[in-house]
């Protein structure tokens, strides 16, 4: 499995106690698989995405991300393996203001010392991926919404990642374009062979994933 959470717990402080926002969570994502996670606000989805994406140590149990385990690393090696392996879509792009859509990706590569000659090949790849081949020179401000939130993703796959954890991506968005969104998100986890973990409320869009769990008061079900 590329992805995999094992007896994950996780806790917070909450006044004089302790709140699991995760309780012993088992969660498995294959390359080219794309699952999908719903549940209520504050059913812990977010801390899922957070313990996933090695931005939260949990409390307990294992999280392995590409063959490597990620629970127990120290700061320096969690940073890395996001960088290398973890693509991660937020719920609002925060796409720099100042940059094309086509910079907004070889700042992904600049960041992590890849060539400028190979990232700008990958960065028009990917634009052309998500169907934005002729906006690559448009700034965020020249962008609809979907097309802002199509550069985000291409963002994300910009260095290749294993790994992608999309955060209701769809939220700003009407239906039509929402499940434009998610019917992209399902061609490109099949044709760059990635684990996707979507956090989602709109129920309307299930039927283009492969499985749906549900989170329910830190517990993840099927």
């Amino acid at each position: 499995m590329t992805l995999k959470l094992s007896d994950v717990v996780l806790t917070y402080p909450d006044g004089d106690s302790m709140m699991t926002a995760l309780d012993h969570v088992e969660l498995a994502v294959a390359p080219g698989e794309f699952t999908a996670v719903v549940g209520p606000s504050g059913s812990g989805k977010s801390s899922l995405l957070a313990v996933a994406a090695t931005l939260v140590t949990p409390a307990s149990g294992s999280v392995m991300v590409a063959g490597q385990e990620v629970s127990g690393a120290s700061r320096e090696a969690r940073t890395r393996i996001r960088r290398e392996h973890i693509g991660i879509v937020f719920q609002q792009s925060n796409l720099l203001a100042s940059l094309t859509a086509l910079d907004q990706l070889l700042v992904m590569a600049d960041l992590s010392g890849h060539s400028t000659k190979g990232a700008a090949s990958r960065a028009r790849e990917l634009l052309l991926a998500v169907g934005l081949e002729d906006r690559q020179n448009r700034r965020p401000h020249q962008l609809s919404g979907g097309e802002r939130q199509r550069v985000n993703i291409a963002r994300a796959l910009m260095n290749r990642p294993e790994v992608l954890l999309v955060d209701e991506p769809t939220s700003a968005l009407d239906h039509q374009r929402g499940a434009q969104i998610v019917s992209l998100l399902a061609d490109l986890t099949r044709r760059e062979g990635l684990a996707t973990v979507l956090v989602t409320h709109d129920l309307a869009t299930l039927s283009m994933v492969d499985t749906v769990l549900r989170m329910t008061d830190g517990r993840l079900t099927g």
